[in-house]
């Protein structure tokens, strides 16, 4: 895929990025690079390898959802004078 300053231009104006012509430039030339490894990696033979292969074993680390106890609403609500509708209350931080 070539590129050109009109390409590097428009994605410079869909991030409202401000660059100079000399940063479009040396972006062409870079983004090239990049598109060009990629090109590099879509030539591989990776008709045997599965789809969810990888070098290193892996598993899934995640604990199974359980069902626990919970503290309880009324007696935590106890310790403020601030609360509403069973929950905290707190300052407003966002507008």
């Amino acid at each position: 895929m070539k590129l050109t300053k009109d390409t590097i231009e428009h994605i410079a104006e869909l991030a409202r990025l401000d660059l100079t012509d000399n940063e479009k430039e040396e972006l062409v030339f870079e983004m090239e690079k990049v598109i060009s490894h990629f090109d590099k990696l879509g030539e591989l033979d990776t008709l045997y390898v599965k789809a969810t292969e990888h070098i290193i074993p892996l598993k899934n680390v995640f604990r199974e959802d359980e069902v626990e106890n919970s503290f309880n609403r009324e007696k935590m609500l106890k310790n403020t004078s601030k609360k509403e509708d069973g929950c905290f209350k707190v300052p407003k931080i966002l507008e």
